[in-house]
């Protein structure tokens, strides 16, 4: 995301990892008991680093401390459980419970693997699954963590590509869909991307249990800059994905596609307003099932650009500046934002002034 009054690639390693609850224990299951609530990461204008918990009212309800920038939550019903990852290439993921009760537990990338900022748990909870690079063989792989016993590391399974980014449990509880950027990182360089000639994204299908390879999609050569990154599950099971381009600035690709199992992916064609606004990068998508709709951010663009899924058509186009984390909320969409600001699916504007909100935003629903 681009900067807003701080450099927000460049931020203060904050010291540690610390509790701070937001409310006493009580209060704050109460308040969760109500209604949904939503999950983020953000950035202080202090340089400390953290995950919060937003009321629909965009008010912090709880937080805790991370030791560095923060990426993507990602929760357990069955436990209460949220996990959220750091930003790549980040070698911690830190387990919060919505209670308040329990300190946070820390999980360390082993040697040799760093997370790239998504994970998701299989329907039982057991299992946490987190996209990794195995950075010494330019290879993405999935992580595997066992829930029940401190996520402890018990395997892994490939991506069949390079660069995972975002990955979702499909219908079936069993199928993982992965979102392969197909850049190459390593930690030695940073983020420097180090195959922006040779990249092959690629959106593949996985066997959750046996990691076998169900199905792998490429787009077509001219396209082979355009990193697949993104994704969420629409009302009818299709899975809309949004692509960061590396290629020529002057370039206008279509930067948001479908995949339906069986066929080949399909990028949705938009008005050249629209996409010009993009700026080549879409930086996070949701759907909300209850309106039928999928709303796709760009904060290199200040734009959020909301689609009916079934037509394919733009319904909506709003500046809002440096908007990234987006999520579901009534029949609209809850979006959060660099400068500070949270934006309810009414449209009513809430400002945090103290907070930069990161990429990704999680709606939880009841979870007392």
């Amino acid at each position: 995301m681009r900067a807003s009054l701080i450099d927000r690639r460049d931020f203060l390693r904050a010291a540690g990892i610390g509790f701070a609850a937001a409310m006493a224990p009580s209060a704050w299951a109460m308040t969760l008991a109500a209604d949904a609530v939503f999950a983020t990461a953000f950035v202080k204008r202090d340089g400390s680093f953290g995950a919060a918990v937003l009321s629909e009212a965009g008010k912090v309800l709880h937080a805790i401390d991370l030791p560095d920038r923060g990426h993507d939550v990602t929760f357990d019903p069955m436990s209460k459980r949220s996990v959220v990852f750091a930003r790549q290439p980040g070698t911690f993921a830190v387990v919060f419970d919505h209670t308040g009760r329990d300190a946070p537990l820390t999980i360390a990338s082993i040697p040799g693997r760093h997370f790239f900022g998504h994970g998701v748990f299989s329907p039982d909870g057991a299992l946490l699954y987190a996209t990794e690079n195995d950075f010494d063989n330019a290879a993405g792989v999935v992580g595997i963590y066992d829930a029940r016993a401190k996520f402890s590391r018990i395997g892994e399974f490939p991506t069949y590509g390079m660069g995972p980014h975002e990955l979702l449990l499909l219908g079936d509880g069993r199928t993982i869909a992965v979102a392969n950027g197909g850049i190459e990182t390593h930690p030695d360089y940073g983020r420097a991307e180090l195959n922006i000639a040779t990249m092959r994204p690629s959106y593949v299908l996985v066997d959750r249990v046996t990691g076998d390879l169900i199905e792998k999609h490429e787009l077509p050569a001219p396209l082979h800059q355009l990193s697949i990154r993104h994704m969420d599950t629409d009302q009818a099971g299709t899975v809309w994905f949004g692509c960061q381009y590396r290629g020529p600035g002057t370039d206008r690709p279509l930067l948001v596609g479908r995949a339906t199992r069986g066929k080949d992916l399909q990028l949705l064609d938009m008005p050249g307003d629209v996409l010009a606004g993009f700026r080549n990068y879409i930086g996070s998508v949701a759907a909300n099932p209850g309106s039928g709709t999928v709303a796709v951010s760009s904060p290199e663009g200040n734009s959020l650009v909301v689609i009916d899924a079934a037509s394919g058509q733009v319904l909506s186009n709003s500046a809002l500046v440096e908007v990234c984390g987006v999520a579901p909320d009534g029949t609209g969409f809850m979006a959060t934002t660099g400068a500070g600001e949270i934006i309810e699916g009414s449209g009513a504007m809430r400002s945090e002034p103290d907070y930069v909100w990161d990429n990704h935003m999680l709606r939880i629903e009841q979870v007392a």
